[in-house]
C-alpha cells in the first residue's frame, strides 16, 4: 500500500474527531452569551424578574406581599367545625350550624354510606362487606397457591371500642382525610355528604348498643301493652291463647287432607 494513503487515512479521522471535539469544548466552557433561539417559545418577555428593581412602585421592589385578608387557593376552609370536625380544638360532637340534624339527614347518610362505605364495612357497619370478605379469601388462600395478598380486615363500625368512642367531628374527619390503609374520601364526596355519613354512623352504632334505658318515657313496648284495652299480656300470652281441636283421621290421613284438616 503506498505511503500516501495512509497518510490521508489519517488527516480523514482527524477531521472526523474535530466536530465532536468542538461540540465537547462548546458545552463544557461557560459563555455568557444567549443561545440561538430559532423557536422562540415565549423564552423573551417584557416583565421584571422577581429581584428586579420595580419603579411602578414606592419601595421599588418588585415582589407585593400578599394583600390583608387574602386568602390562598385551597385555603378558604375557615370553618374548622364545617371542614375539619374540630371546635376549639377538640373533636366535636355535634354538627356543624350549617347541617340540620333530623331525618332527612340520617336517610341521606344511609344512602351515601351504602354507596361508598359499605362494600368494605357492610350495611350493618359490621366489618364484612362484599370487598371485606374477597380480600380476606385470598388472604387465607384456600382456593389456590399463595399470591401475596395483603389485607387488612375492615374496621367493625359498631362494635369495635375504638371506633364506637369517637366522636362525630372524629368519624368526619375521617371520611374526609382517611385514616391508616383507609384512603380519605374528600375529594369524592361532598362536605355535607360526609356530615350525614358521620351522623349515621353514630346512628347506627346507637342501634347496635341500645339499653333499655335509651327508649323515652311512653314508648315501650310495656307501657303500650299496658294502656291498650285490646293487647295481651305477655306474662299471661300463653293462657290466653286457646288451642284450635283438630281432627285428623290417623288411620287415613288422605282423607283428612282431602277435607283440609292438614
Amino acid at each position: 500500500m503506498p505511503r500516501i494513503f495512509i497518510f490521508v487515512g489519517f488527516i480523514l479521522l482527524l477531521c472526523l474527531l474535530l466536530p465532536p471535539a468542538i461540540i465537547a469544548r462548546v458545552r463544557s466552557t461557560p459563555n455568557s452569551n444567549l443561545p440561538i433561539h430559532i423557536i422562540q417559545d415565549m423564552a423573551f418577555q417584557s416583565k421584571y424578574k422577581t429581584q428586579a428593581v420595580n419603579p411602578m412602585f414606592a419601595d421599588g421592589n418588585t415582589m407585593r406581599p400578599p394583600v390583608t385578608n387574602a386568602v390562598a387557593r385551597g385555603e378558604t376552609y375557615l370553618d374548622a367545625h364545617l371542614y375539619d370536625g374540630v371546635i376549639d380544638g377538640q373533636w366535636a360532637n355535634v354538627l356543624p350550624s350549617q347541617i340540620k340534624m333530623d331525618f332527612a339527614t340520617l336517610q341521606r347518610g344511609q344512602e351515601r354510606f351504602n354507596i361508598y362505605c359499605s362494600v368494605c364495612h357492610g350495611i350493618s357497619g359490621g366489618g364484612n362487606g362484599i370487598v371485606n370478605q374477597r380480600a380476606m379469601e385470598l388472604v387465607a388462600n384456600t382456593n389456590g397457591p399463595v399470591n401475596g395478598t395483603v389485607w387488612v380486615q375492615a374496621k367493625n363500625l359498631v362494635h369495635d371500642e375504638l371506633v364506637t368512642v369517637q366522636p362525630m367531628g372524629q368519624v368526619f374527619n375521617t371520611i374526609t382525610y382517611g385514616i391508616r390503609n383507609m384512603a380519605g374520601y374528600g375529594s369524592q364526596i361532598p362536605t355535607e355528604d360526609r356530615w350525614a355519613i358521620a351522623a349515621y354512623v353514630k346512628a347506627l352504632q346507637r342501634s347496635q348498643n341500645a339499653q333499655p334505658s335509651d327508649v323515652p318515657a311512653g314508648t315501650k313496648v310495656a307501657d303500650s301493652i299496658g294502656s291498650t284495652p285490646n293487647t295481651i299480656s305477655i306474662s299471661n300470652a300463653a293462657n290466653n291463647v286457646t288451642p284450635t281441636p283438630m281432627n285428623v283421621s290417623v288411620s287415613n290421613p288422605a282423607t283428612s287432607m282431602s277435607e283440609g284438616k292438614l
